[in-house]
């Protein structure tokens, strides 16, 4: 790379949209040039945009400050000046659908946030540590959109990443059944306790929309390209319970687990401490150096000691112990606005540069 490719923030001024300033401030290969996001936001700096709404616990960058923001619908004007995009807009489904559309077709990659485009056939869902290989269903998908250098790539939802990197380091004890419940923090909400006061003391037993993602997303994660899609995997075999809790960032999840085979505890830990991918093989700027950490004393992973496990990009497993029911049972924590979501972002947008799929214009 001869010089840092020059990002555009579709959403830039909600909570996950600052997230990905804030983490691409000193960032060795991206540097934000453009932020774009509402009408009502257009023609004002970033500074005034943001001001009495930044969500983030460090200062909004300087860098970005005097930035003019865009509006996000002028999609020409905005791709004009970035050689790839973040989307963080807060949109319907398909009007982020279309518009990120828009943008693959005037030649820009666009790296989503959102849950629009997971299921579109062409598009790849990664996780960079698990499934990078599926960023080759890239090619088909530009056929289909008629582009050369234009796509886009989806990152998961925030709430598998606390159990699924499990799932993967397990694959060779061949995991065919778990029943999840998900304890997830108010930011994946894109919310402050001073904006939802009434979540203080309290727990809301349902999220809309969560508990399918948690069931179904996993296994297009394990999935395979075949005739230029994705093809989810048959198994495993997931049901689900998700919860919103009164914690800022994190979510924990509590899992029961079957397997074809009989691994010992000690197997299993080993699998889990052992298991890294392209990211650290490559020496990504945003990878953990551990992916997962196994933690042995019986009151971990707790969020107030855990969730920024390696910059927040990693993931904490604990309390793995047999069961009466299941096979063996586990408690995973992961930090959702990080890893579950711009990080995780952030993360996929180096592995499609580090493949060639991301370059300057």
């Amino acid at each position: 790379m001869t010089k840092k490719l020059r990002v555009g923030i579709l959403g830039g001024t909600g909570m996950v949209g600052q997230r990905f300033i804030s983490l691409l401030e000193n960032h060795p290969w991206f540097e934000v040039t453009t932020i774009a996001a509402s009408p009502r936001s257009a023609g004002k700096t970033y500074e005034e945009c943001v001001a009495g709404r930044w969500k983030m616990d460090t200062p909004i960058p300087e860098k970005v400050k005097g930035i003019i923001v865009k509006n996000v619908q002028d999609v020409a004007n905005v791709a004009a000046e970035v050689d790839f995009c973040f989307s963080a807009v807060d949109m319907s489904k398909d009007e982020i659908r279309a518009i990120e559309e828009e943008y693959a077709k005037t030649e820009t990659p666009v790296v989503s946030n959102n849950s629009a485009h997971r299921w579109t056939p062409d598009v790849p869902m990664i996780i960079p540590e698990i499934n990078p290989e599926h960023s080759a269903v890239i090619e088909f998908q530009k056929k289909r959109l008629g582009t050369t250098r234009g796509f886009i790539a989806v990152k998961p939802n925030c709430s598998i990443q606390s159990y699924t990197p499990a799932f993967a380091a397990w694959k060779e004890f061949e995991p065919y059944q778990a029943v999840v419940s998900t304890y997830q923090a108010i930011s994946g909400a894109g919310k402050t306790f001073k904006d939802w006061p009434e979540m203080v003391g309290n727990i809301i037993p349902y999220i809309g929309g969560e508990e399918e993602k948690s069931e179904k997303e996993p296994l297009r994660i394990f999935g395979h390209i075949e005739n230029g899609v994705i093809v989810p995997a048959d198994s495993i075999t997931i049901t689900s319970q998700c919860i919103r809790v009164p914690v800022l960032n994190g979510h924990t999840a509590t899992v029961f687990v079957n397997f074809r085979k009989d691994p010992t505890k000690e197997e299993l830990v080993q699998a889990l401490r052992d298991f890294s991918g392209f990211p650290q093989k490559e020496n990504l700027p945003s990878a953990p150096k551990h992916f997962i950490q196994y933690l042995e004393e019986d009151n971990r992973p707790q969020v107030s000691m855990d969730v920024n496990f390696e910059n927040g990009m990693g993931v904490s497993i604990g309390r793995l112990r047999e069961d009466t029911l299941f096979d063996w049972k586990f408690v995973g924590l992961s930090h959702n606005t990080i890893r579950g979501a711009a990080g995780g972002g952030v993360l996929c947008a180096e592995l499609l540069t580090a493949q060639g799929y991301i370059t300057n214009k």
